[in-house]
């Protein structure tokens, strides 16, 4: 991993030879506690990191304060060195960082096609007056729709294309959503929870997906309790406990670090976390 690590040791908010995100001094309380509370941290470009810790550890809040859902107490980030502090979410979506969500946000009642195009940026259609001149937008229209099918057919939804996503299954709807913002063209993809509640059926078929991001040149950063997983597609881990950062490195050393395993197993230390699930 020496690609990733500016320098020799490995510490909590460790620097990273080529981070697309770097976040300092980011903190947000709740009445009172502290939900995140992360000095440092940097995200390395092209690579899959994992965030891990117990629930509570500050993970989703963590998200959505780097994506504007969120206002923080105090912090900066920026993203490819352009300040995001204060950016509203969808300005985040268009200069190329897109997450998902732990419940899927799939629009209900418009179908598994239309759903896609929502995720395409800069559409002249969405405007009110240009959307009145059809040959103003017809040709992006129809490149965007191309884009969609092609993405569907790469996730296998393409038979569902014309249904309702209401009707698809929890894994079917994690899948569209995660084709989805691909729509958009990120660099960097922000999964909470990609697995949460899939059918073991598509598990698989998720992780090739998001090992296949790499494979492409995205940077990927999920949210994950399942260590198996962790371990298997994951380059770097980081560990939130407390709203802190407590440990990161390769996942096979993070899963030996000690504050690792008080932090998942308290009581329980001696066991392997490897078999954690």
């Amino acid at each position: 991993m020496a690609d990733l690590i500016a320098k020799g040791t490995i510490e909590p908010g460790c620097q990273k030879v080529d981070p697309i995100l770097i976040a300092d001094s980011v903190s947000r309380s709740f009445g009172g506690n502290k939900a995140v509370d992360v000095a440092h941290l940097e995200i390395p470009r092209g690579k899959i990191t994992a965030l891990i810790g117990p629930n509570g550890a500050g993970k989703t809040t963590l998200f959505n304060l780097l994506t504007g859902f969120d206002k923080p107490d105090t912090g900066t980030w920026n993203f490819e060195g352009r300040n995001l502090a204060g950016v509203a979410p969808y300005k985040v979506a268009r200069i190329g960082m897109i997450r998902t969500f732990q419940l899927t946000k799939a629009l209900s009642l418009l179908t598994v096609l239309d759903n896609m195009r929502l995720g395409a940026q800069t559409n002249p259609g969405e405007k009110i007056f240009a959307s009145l001149i059809r040959p103003i937008w017809a040709k992006q229209e129809a490149e965007i729709t191309e884009r969609a099918e092609t993405l569907l057919k790469r996730f296998k939804l393409d038979t569902k294309a014309a249904d309702y996503a209401a009707a698809l299954s929890g894994g079917q709807r994690k899948l569209l959503e995660m084709a989805r913002a691909l729509m958009g063209n990120p660099k960097l993809v922000m999964l909470d929870e990609p697995m949460a509640g899939v059918n073991p059926a598509l598990t698989q078929s998720l992780l090739d997906h998001i090992k296949g991001l790499k494979a492409n040149g995205t940077t990927v950063l999920f949210v994950e309790h399942d260590m198996h997983m962790v371990r298997h597609i994951s380059d770097w881990v980081v560990v939130m406990a407390e709203g802190k950062i407590v440990a990161e490195g390769p996942p096979a050393d993070v899963m030996k670090n000690p504050a690792v395993i008080d932090a998942y197993l308290g009581a329980h230390a001696d066991s392997d976390l490897g078999d954690v699930r």
